[in-house]
């Protein structure tokens, strides 16, 4: 069981192995701030952010993984997973190179996803070269993601207090201890996000085996009286930091605290996991939500759909 208030937690996981699964930190790029005034945050008592987590938040690069196939260059990432063919886990990052040699970097990382037929996202972040991309990728067809061209790089010390609210009937599961759990998990994602792609149980599972195979990633299933209505996921890489991702809750449980008890599960998993905070990107839905939490901006991304390789 996890210490949150109001909420029942079944979780084979909940208690993070500690062992030292290294992401790949890069120096951090300067960032532009955009932090919220503290009369309208929770948490302002806190110990500040530690230039650690900061770095940890603008640099992280996926590290090989089970499920994952990785490219990465000097000059780029590559990261794709075949098993969830959307853009966003499926993307070109971390793009580094001089104007005269974009289109010829555009080539070569469509080269790399063609084959695998994936949908990608481009993601720009504020150290990105040339500063210009975002004119060579629109030129070759691509678009701002429509569903929230640019996020906010957040960060909170693991120190915070997220109270869980109470919330009648409601319950947080492990989505990875079977098939059911899982596969109502990512229901619960493809409404929130009103995604069109089918399900598919034959990727699903592998999915299931390859985050339970890589050893520091969660995944959390909310249910109402027995309804799913939440779904979130956790990466741990303790001492540094944890990344939160996949917060989503069904239209009909908005409103109700959902997301927030999601929140402080998870970040008592961080904390028992003995990491220094957690790491999100914020969007226009979730991140006045963070904000109010205690989470501070630290950087940006901005996002470029590429439909070239479908």
């Amino acid at each position: 069981m996890l210490p949150v208030p109001g909420v029942t937690l079944t979780a084979e996981y909940a208690k993070a192995a500690r062992t030292a699964i290294q992401a790949r930190p890069m120096t951090a790029a300067p960032v532009r701030t955009r932090l919220r005034p503290p009369t309208a945050r929770e948490n302002v008592d806190m110990r500040a952010v530690s230039q650690e987590l900061v770095d940890f938040a603008n640099s992280y690069r996926q590290p090989p993984a089970p499920g994952f196939v990785i490219a990465s260059t000097p000059r780029y990432q590559v990261t794709l997973q075949p098993d969830l063919p959307i853009p966003g886990p499926n993307s070109v990052s971390y793009i580094r190179c001089r104007a005269q040699d974009a289109d010829q970097l555009i080539d070569e990382a469509r080269a790399i996803v063609k084959p695998h037929r994936l949908p990608v996202m481009w993601i720009l972040d504020p150290g990105t070269e040339p500063d210009n991309l975002a004119e060579f990728l629109m030129a070759r067809g691509m678009s701002p993601d429509a569903g929230g061209p640019e996020v906010a790089v957040m960060v909170l010390p693991i120190e915070a207090h997220i109270a869980g609210p109470e919330v009648p009937g409601l319950e947080i599961q492990d989505a990875l201890a079977d098939a059911g759990a899982f596969n109502a998990a990512d229901a619960v994602n493809r409404e929130a996000f009103q995604s069109s792609a089918r399900p598919d149980p034959a990727a699903n599972e592998r999915r299931r085996q390859n985050q339970l195979a890589a050893g520091n990633r969660r995944l959390l299933l909310a249910t109402v009286d027995g309804e799913p209505a939440g779904s979130a996921g956790i990466s741990l890489f303790p001492p540094v930091g944890a990344i939160i991702n996949g917060g989503a809750v069904r239209p009909k449980f908005r409103g109700q605290g959902v997301y927030r008890a999601m929140v402080a599960a998870r970040l008592a998993m961080g904390r028992d996991a003995g990491v220094s905070g957690l790491v999100v990107w914020g969007g226009h839905m979730s991140g006045p939500i963070l904000g109010r939490l205690g989470f501070e901006t630290v950087g940006w991304r901005k996002f470029y759909v590429d439909l070239a390789a479908v």
